[in-house]
């Protein structure tokens, strides 16, 4: 079982290096770290953040942080998100961009892939024959490299894509054996797959016009939680929209936002 110091340990450096708050999670790191740490043969908890510490590879750092980071999504997770995209932001983005043909469209916490892929879909569904005139790529980002190699497989279950409207399915996916399905290399390549910390410096050259950071700030206290959102204000173009949780909320006091409705944002 881990001890208090330990927690602590691991608490604050996943608050220091990620912004990400465990303070109140003592029973989920110990559940999900005591396993790897026995079959790696560490004695303590202690002796695994030692490991961390010193591993020159960053392979331990990697392991710490996809045990620690949930992933939970599925396809067409609140699906209203989606609708708006594609009724509100896509025709203004395309008024917009008009001779430029360029949209700049960013998922910040890809997780498995189905979100980014959902995006991508959206986009071939709206711009329709034109798509190949624009250039439509997504980039996706995550802090869990074990994540990214799901989502750049792209490999679901039958159970998976359930809820994925039949025409969807049909023209996007194909079958994979065993029940399971594979996203097919026409929509693949629409989705641009990266290891990101959210902490760090944003690396974009140009502003984006719709940024994607849905069901990641809850890991975040308030402070931590504000600056991310200010970064991803100044990284938007003016006039762009940014969707977060159904679940999650930004301080309206304290917003630079526009708030269009409760989880979608203009700048």
């Amino acid at each position: 079982m881990i001890k208090d110091e330990e927690f602590i340990r691991i608490a604050a450096h996943m608050k220091q290096r990620y912004g990400i708050d465990l303070a109140q999670k003592k029973v989920i790191v110990n559940g999900r770290l005591e396993n790897y740490i026995k079959r790696g043969g560490w004695g303590s908890f202690d002796e695994f953040m030692n490991a961390v510490e010193q591993d020159k590879t960053g392979n331990e750092e990697k392991m710490l942080v996809n045990f620690l980071t949930t992933n939970h999504t599925y396809f067409m997770r609140e699906f209203e998100h989606f609708d708006f995209f594609k009724s509100q932001v896509l025709p203004w983005l395309k008024k917009k961009e008009s001779a430029r043909k360029d949209l700049r469209i960013w998922c910040g916490a890809a997780s498995s892939g189905e979100e980014p892929y959902m995006i991508a879909m959206v986009l071939a569904d709206f711009f329709g024959l034109e798509r190949e005139q624009w250039d439509t790529k997504v980039l996706a980002t995550d802090i869990s490299t074990k994540v990214l190699q799901k989502a750049m497989a792209g490999v679901y279950s039958a159970e998976q894509l359930q809820s994925v409207p039949e025409q969807w399915k049909r023209h996007f996916f194909c079958p994979f054996g065993g029940g399971q399905y594979q996203v097919k290399d026409e929509l693949k390549k629409e989705v641009i797959f990266r290891q990101f910390n959210l902490m760090d410096p944003f690396p974009f050259k140009r502003k984006l016009h719709t940024i994607f950071l849905r069901n990641v700030m809850i890991y975040f206290d308030e402070k931590t939680k504000q600056e991310l959102v200010r970064k991803v204000y100044d990284a938007l173009e003016p006039g762009g929209y940014l969707f977060i949780g159904t679940t999650e909320t930004l301080d309206r006091s304290v917003t630079p936002f526009q708030i269009i409705q409760p989880s979608i944002f203009r700048k």
